[in-house]
């Protein structure tokens, strides 16, 4: 195992950590903080390719 795919597993581990295992509550603050500092842009598609290639 290489380190991209180390390091995708760490980055969708994170993600399932934050979103996957949230209530519907959590994941809007989460989605708006993301939004509101601007932050979202760059982290959602990193998160998308990460589970891709951590799976």
């Amino acid at each position: 195992m290489g380190t991209v795919q180390r390091t995708a597993e760490g980055i969708d581990s994170m993600t399932q950590a934050v979103w996957d295992d949230s209530g519907t509550g959590m994941r809007i603050v989460v989605l708006v903080i993301l939004v509101v500092t601007g932050a979202a842009l760059p982290l959602i598609p990193i998160a998308w390719i990460a589970r891709y290639i951590a799976n």
